[in-house]
């Protein structure tokens, strides 16, 4: 086989070359980010490196079904543009998915609290942005900074960052207020936390709805909650259902409404939820979103519920990771606000109300610790 690596800025760019070089039959067995250039070592460029080949001699076979592990030839057409374009579709998860390697370099000790940032997922350029800030306070008037200090300075960026990002969470405004979000998130527990919270500190007359049916469990879950805290509830098997609950509970202060979790990287489940739920109405939406959930499901999360006109996040299971700058990154991405972070199963007290200030700290706690 004819093997040929390609030093270039993208994707596209790789495969326009590995066409013209090596031909329509050629296959890319190997992708990674590289650095090239910079000064002294310093804000070294990302580069993509493409190794790809081409069998001289191909063996003609029958068109079989392409399985997972298979390349993926790139394949005449009479449009080189669609192939593109279908190729890089093809390909965007995967290199979506890859960890993100490091853009710029930094001079010590930017660098170590650099990786630290991308070990906590927090997006690299979003960590860049932070580094940069305090690179161009510090080094460059060529002021020596201890790691203590560089660690406050990037709890200051990012308060700072994250500051507009900080949600009010349940202001009584709206009466109805809806939890979304995927399964296995703590929906149920989170709506009885704010539920609770309502009802003890707030003085408030609340009632429940679940449209969550698919789960026995999930209903006899809150049934207890509505039990214990003495608030009715209606199961909404239709949308039917749902609406002679709304009106059964119009002289209520609150009317908090527990969703299905379903496997939303399917496009059905969303479409099914809008059928339900006028999200048009005047409701509030909460997304709850899982700490422990990789980054590029979160993003994948984003997208599909581009639709829904969520209000503010929520995010839960704290105390089940160490890495929290994916909400952040989250946050800024989908330009969404962060109403609350939940750490426990305890209702009402394991949910929090966040301060920009709470949210640098709780990023570079383990840093600050080392």
């Amino acid at each position: 086989m004819k093997l040929k690596k390609f030093v270039v800025d993208n994707m596209p760019e790789a495969i326009q070359l590995i066409r013209k070089e090596l031909g329509p039959d050629a296959v890319i067995l190997k992708s990674k980010e590289v650095k090239k250039g910079g000064f002294f070592g310093l804000f070294q460029k990302k580069k993509l490196e493409v190794i790809a080949g081409r069998d001289p001699h191909p063996i003609q076979h029958h068109q079989t079904k392409q399985t997972v592990n298979q390349k993926i030839p790139l394949k005449q057409s009479g449009s080189i543009e669609h192939d593109i374009l279908k190729e890089i579709r093809q390909l965007k998860n995967y290199v979506q998915d890859q960890p993100k390697s490091q853009s710029v370099i930094f001079p010590d000790p930017y660098q170590s609290v650099y990786e630290y940032l991308i070990y906590q997922e927090m997006d690299h350029l979003h960590a860049e942005n932070i580094l940069k800030a305090i690179l161009e306070k510090y080094h460059l008037k060529q002021t020596d900074i201890s790691r203590d200090i560089i660690g406050e300075e990037v709890i200051n960026e990012i308060e700072q960052i994250v500051h507009p990002y900080i949600g009010e969470g349940i202001n009584y405004d709206k009466k109805v207020v809806h939890f979304v979000g995927p399964t296995g998130v703590g929906k149920t527990t989170t709506l009885a936390k704010v539920a609770a919270t309502s009802i003890l500190e707030h003085k408030k007359k609340v009632a429940f709805i679940t449209t969550d049916t698919y789960r026995i469990a999930a209903v006899e879950q809150l049934k207890t909650y509505a039990k214990i805290l003495d608030a009715p509830l209606e199961v909404a098997y239709t949308v039917e259902d749902y609406k002679r609950a709304l009106d059964k509970f119009r002289t209520y202060d609150l009317v908090l409404v527990d969703t299905a979790g379903r496997n939303f990287r399917e496009d059905k489940y969303i479409k099914e939820l809008k059928s339900r739920i006028n999200f048009y109405q005047d409701i509030d939406v909460y997304l709850v979103l899982s700490l422990t959930a990789k980054s590029s499901d979160l993003r994948y999360i984003g997208e599909q519920f581009a639709d829904v006109p969520i209000k503010e996040l929520i995010f839960t299971k704290l105390d089940e990771t160490r890495q929290y700058g994916s909400m952040i990154s989250f946050a800024l991405k989908q330009k969404k606000k962060i109403a609350y972070i939940t750490d426990g199963q305890a209702v009402p007290d394991d949910i929090l109300e966040p301060t920009a200030r709470q949210m640098g700290k709780l990023i570079m706690e383990d840093y600050m610790n080392a």
